[in-house]
């Protein structure tokens, strides 16, 4: 009897033993549930949905589907996003969020409606309504890397972990030195870029690139960006002597156009009936086809007259300009300051015309030429004190790359 006492005793302890233990296991298993926070909510607080707009959709059909704050109404708050937002802009196929009560899924309190990867607009109607556009904090990372071709340059940068887009953007850079087709395996290339990230370290892309060079048929190309005066919107390349990356002219001033008649000495005018000098070269296009200057400069002239039409004449330096006739509209007004490739005007066939086209003329020390038959020189040459500048500017980028290729190459 005394033993079997015993053995109960310890059967009664290893019992009680094993379901504590067995409730600690338990305990453990039980996952706590994650804290999410996106968009300055925490979505743990609130009934989260996560949809799509569709064709037809607006910020009304989606706020009808739920309930509103007391004394709110959808006109109120469609008004109150029309201050700090365009509602005609929102699209198909971009993501938005109701944030609504827990207990209540049909009580909206929040909306948020994502623009693109970095901004989003925010609807709070928890106390009144607020309407906010934030943008997502994002973070800027420099680095320089080297490497060899294998496959295509877009397959090369991405196994060295950059953006496969950067392939364009070179691509861009050297379009006046280095036909991308014939690139091969083997050849060589540097680039110093900076990439931007989330916080969290979502990889959003290249967002600048401060300098490059290739190994092309046997010779080192660089190219460096660089504004040679305040007033340039985007940056102009120049290699690591100051000499520019790309023609200082456009061979057209269209993108698409049919050549109609070349600069001569003699040419039979198809309006006035006989024969003349034909100081221009004309470009047949649709009515409307916009009209780049072919160079940068300033505009020296606008106006009409019976012969040209509406034309604009761009003066690009002490050497060089260039006029455009016969246009249906013009663009820019007299003293305004152009960048090769700007539309200035609109295709038409106003003055002496018998149908839509550019008359391009070209003057060389006040002479007028054939562009045609003309070389053309690479981007305007810097002043001496612009180029003493400039090769100080990239001389610590220039040796980056230098650094990166002798180390890369050697191994």
């Amino acid at each position: 009897m005394k033993y079997l006492l015993y053995a109960l005793i310890l059967l009664l302890t290893f019992s009680c033993q094993d379901k504590e233990n067995a409730k600690k296991i338990a305990e453990k298993t039980v996952k706590k549930e994650p804290i999410i926070k996106k968009y300055g909510f925490t979505f743990n607080d609130f009934s989260v949905v996560e949809d799509t707009l569709q064709s037809g959709d607006t910020f009304s059909t989606i706020l009808e589907a739920y309930t509103l704050p007391d004394s709110l109404k959808t006109f109120d708050i469609t008004e109150k996003i029309k201050d700090s937002f365009n509602i005609k802009n929102i699209r198909a196929g971009k993501p938005f969020i109701t944030l609504s009560d827990k207990k209540n899924k049909k009580n909206i309190k929040a909306l948020v409606y994502v623009q693109d990867k970095t901004s989003y607009l925010v609807v709070d109607l928890r106390d009144s309504i607020h309407v906010q556009i934030k943008t997502r904090p994002t973070v800027i990372k420099r680095r320089t890397i080297a490497a060899e071709l294998d496959g295509s340059l877009s397959e090369t940068l991405s196994r060295n972990g950059v953006s496969a887009s950067l392939a364009n953007e070179l691509a861009q850079i050297y379009k006046y030195s280095i036909d991308f087709f014939k690139l091969k395996k083997g050849d060589k290339f540097a680039v110093t870029i900076k990439e931007k990230y989330f916080e969290n370290g979502e990889y959003l892309g290249v967002d600048e690139v401060e300098a490059s060079y290739f190994e092309y048929k046997g010779k080192k190309i660089y190219a460096f960006p660089y504004k040679i005066n305040e007033k340039q919107k985007k940056p102009e390349y120049f290699d690591e002597k100051a000499s520019g990356a790309k023609s200082m002219f456009l061979k057209a001033p269209l993108s698409f156009f049919k050549l109609t008649s070349k600069f001569t000495t003699r040419r039979f005018h198809p309006v006035q009936f006989t024969w003349k000098a034909h100081n221009g070269t004309d470009y047949a296009a649709p009515h409307g086809t916009p009209i780049k200057t072919t160079a940068s400069g300033v505009v020296e002239a606008t106006g009409y007259t019976s012969g040209n039409g509406n034309f604009v004449k761009v003066k690009h330096n002490g050497k060089y300009a260039t006029q455009y006739l016969h246009m249906s509209k013009i663009l820019v007004r007299r003293g305004q300051s152009v960048t090769q490739g700007q539309v200035i005007g609109k295709v038409g066939s106003t003055g002496l015309a018998t149908g839509p086209h550019v008359c391009y003329r070209f003057w060389k020390n006040g002479v007028q030429v054939d562009p045609l038959r003309l070389k053309l020189p690479t981007s305007e040459p810097m002043t001496k004190k612009q180029k003493e500048k400039y090769l100080a500017t990239i001389a610590p980028l220039k040796k980056e790359l230098e650094d990166i290729t002798t180390k890369t190459f050697k191994e």
